[in-house]
């Protein structure tokens, strides 16, 4: 989940050297921090993840000191230079600063766990983060829910890398449960499938190939057709009011995660009966679920009524068949 925050202090750290000549310190900063990353300086990624163990903080606390905490940058903040350009200045990480454990009431917890982290989680979207120390921390809950023995909500900053880097990150901080000295496998890249990818024999014949070029027209009309749609979002056109449009613009708005847990065989039992993909399903439960909240909050019956309701979906083109992870895929290109 991605929730936007209230920036409570200025972007960066300013430094002396700006109003005093550079320093020996100055020139010891890093690399500057991207456009890209400057674009979503209000910009949080928050992961919830559930254990089927009790905390062990011994054990995490030296987990992240060996794995996460050794990346360039998740050991630095963002600072001005005398130019007064953004870059990254690496300092020492006291991993204690990042391990939070709240403090929640315990006439909640007993009553409602869930209820209790799903509350917790929906104000971090309305927290500043302390920007004299990297922008990532995790918040530890050490009490059974309905679906864990124990959880952790991950908030860091979204200029130290986009979702798949970071994913990649998190899962080059484990180990396979066969072999503990090893790096978990990736699942194979899929056989793409489709008549755009299907090349035709010379034996095929002329029509044969006619329909493959024919594929690639069509996909560069479709293509078209979103860049227009897209543009003309940006310019002109707007989405009626709906439950699910913000009124109140403001960053602190809080961000609410809500979760549901799906049998992966029925998701597959579905995909195959209707020939399509795993993705095709996932939203079309979503739209579904989306549909039936808007009417029953609404209290509307007209269900032929045209309503639209535009969202962002993020789709990784680069290939995932090691954990091999570097610096250069760790922040925002």
């Amino acid at each position: 989940m991605e929730a936007t925050t209230l920036r409570k202090r200025p972007l960066s750290v300013k430094t002396a050297a700006g109003r005093e000549g550079r320093t020996a310190a100055e020139a010891e900063l890093g690399e500057p921090v991207s456009p890209s990353a400057r674009l979503v300086e209000d910009f949080y990624i928050i992961v919830l993840m559930g254990a089927s163990t009790p905390l062990n903080l011994p054990a995490l606390r030296a987990g992240i000191e060996a794995q996460l905490a050794r990346y360039p940058h998740f050991r630095s903040i963002q600072v001005t230079d005398r130019d007064g350009e953004l870059r990254w200045l690496p300092t020492t990480v006291n991993v204690d600063n990042h391990l939070i454990r709240p403090t929640l009431d315990p006439a909640a917890v007993a009553a409602n766990p869930d209820k209790a982290v799903e509350d917790y989680v929906a104000s971090l979207s309305t927290l500043p983060m302390d920007r004299s120390q990297p922008l990532w921390e995790f918040h530890l809950f050490d009490f059974p829910t309905s679906e864990a023995t124990s959880t952790a909500a991950i908030r860091v900053h979204h200029s130290l890398g986009d979702g798949m880097s970071l994913l990649t990150l998190l899962m080059a901080c484990t180990r396979s449960a066969a072999d503990p000295t090893r790096l978990p496998a990736m699942p194979p890249l899929p056989t793409r499938t489709g008549a755009i990818y299907q090349r035709p024999r010379p034996s095929a014949g002329v029509l044969a190939f006619l329909a493959w070029v024919w594929s690639f027209v069509v996909l560069a009309w479709h293509t078209v057709v979103d860049v227009v749609g897209f543009f003309a979002t940006i310019l002109f056109l707007k989405d009626p009011h709906t439950l699910f449009k913000r009124v109140n613009h403001a960053e602190t708005q809080r961000k609410r995660i809500v979760h549901r847990r799906l049998s992966l065989d029925d998701v597959k039992f579905v995909k195959n009966a209707m020939k399509c993909t795993v993705n095709d399903v996932l939203i079309g439960v979503t739209y579904a679920a989306l549909s039936r909240y808007h009417f029953r909050k609404s209290g509307e019956t007209d269900t032929h009524k045209e309503i639209r309701v535009r969202s962002m979906l993020l789709v990784n083109l680069r290939p995932t068949t090691s954990l091999h992870v570097r610096q250069y895929n760790l922040g925002m290109r």
